[in-house]
């Protein structure tokens, strides 16, 4: 069985972080590991607490996957401090890890800013130059380019230049009021591919990001090209939200198990 890795942080009401992404490695049929970045006290109305490990647990955590069980393909998510960045990142290199899809949680839908201008920093020089392929949304995509992102000329702009500037692949997510489901991929000497998505009306969101990133890695886990492994993972999305799943107060999560059969 093909193996996944995700270095992101957990969500106990289990819609987001690394439960969402382990759920969905499974969901796409590959085995997948964790390495915890932080505790969230949250629910589907909000984070109340989070609590960070330390960087030496977390070298810890990805000493004991690499030198056991290596991973095929790794996803990081939402990482806040400058250290953990730069331990995920000595790490990455130390083990030349492959098929790493980092999302580059930086900024809410809201618009509030998510982790400190030094940490993005960080990310900017230690993390994203090692990334196969990185998955901002529209308003990191903005921080990224540093320019604004209005239309779909100025995505396939800003991706362009994230590209340019990272040595990466970039996937752009739509949405934002821009663009809503169709995402746009840029990888190094290739022409632009829009992926259009299906809109689906449906409030309960909570989680997209992190499971389009871990169904992408599952995929590239799984030897496909990065382009057929964004389309599955669109697919896949699409599915989950199809689903209809109606849980908690706030923005809930999706059906992450939609296509498991109940066959044991």
């Amino acid at each position: 069985m093909n193996t996944a890795l995700t270095i992101a942080g957990s969500d106990s009401s289990g819609g987001a972080g690394i439960q969402a992404d382990l759920k969905t490695m499974i969901a796409n049929h590959v085995y997948g590991m964790s390495a915890i970045t932080a505790l969230t006290a949250q629910n589907t109305t909000g984070v109340t607490d989070i609590m960070e490990v330390t960087p030496e647990f977390l070298a810890e955590q990805l000493d004991c996957i690499f030198t056991d069980i290596r991973p095929d393909a790794i996803k990081t998510g939402m990482v806040s401090s400058t250290s953990l960045i730069e331990t995920i990142a000595e790490k990455l290199k130390a083990y030349e890890a492959k098929n790493i899809v980092v999302d580059p949680v930086m900024v809410a839908t809201s618009g509030a800013k998510l982790i400190s201008d030094d940490a993005i920093d960080t990310l900017k020089k230690k993390l994203l130059p090692l990334a196969t392929v990185i998955t901002p949304n529209i308003p990191e995509g903005e921080v990224l380019s540093d320019m604004k992102i209005t239309s779909n000329e100025d995505m396939v702009v800003a991706a362009q230049k994230i590209c340019d500037e990272y040595g990466c692949c970039v996937l752009l997510k739509g949405g934002h009021s821009l663009n809503d489901a169709n995402d746009l991929l840029v990888e190094p000497g290739k022409a632009p591919v829009w992926f259009n998505g299906k809109r689906i009306d449906n409030s309960n969101t909570h989680g997209t990001g992190c499971t389009l990133s871990s169904a992408i890695a599952a995929n590239l886990a799984k030897g496909k090209n990065l382009e057929q492994a964004v389309k599955s993972a669109k697919n896949y999305i699409s599915g989950a939200l199809a689903a209809g799943l109606d849980l908690g107060k706030g923005s809930g999560p999706m059906d992450h198990g939609f296509a498991i059969d109940g066959n044991f």
